[in-house]
């Protein structure tokens, strides 16, 4: 019998969104077996001055454990 987790994951990038998300998911497929899915949960930006310095976002991660 399978059990499908969640779990979540933080990732940042000095770059964009699209670059923590797929660092993020890099994270999730190499420490967690079975990846299902994701969905974005949090966004946020940090900024210096007038400039965007970090991209962060936290995803939820869906994984099965099989017995």
């Amino acid at each position: 019998m399978s059990v499908a987790r969640n779990t979540e994951i933080s990732a940042t990038s000095t770059t964009s969104f699209e670059d923590a998300i797929k660092q993020g998911l890099a994270r999730a497929t190499k420490t967690l077996r079975n990846v299902r899915s994701a969905w974005i949960k949090e966004q946020e930006v940090t900024l210096e001055g007038d400039q965007i310095a970090v991209y962060k976002v936290v995803m939820v991660v869906t994984f099965v454990l099989d017995d």
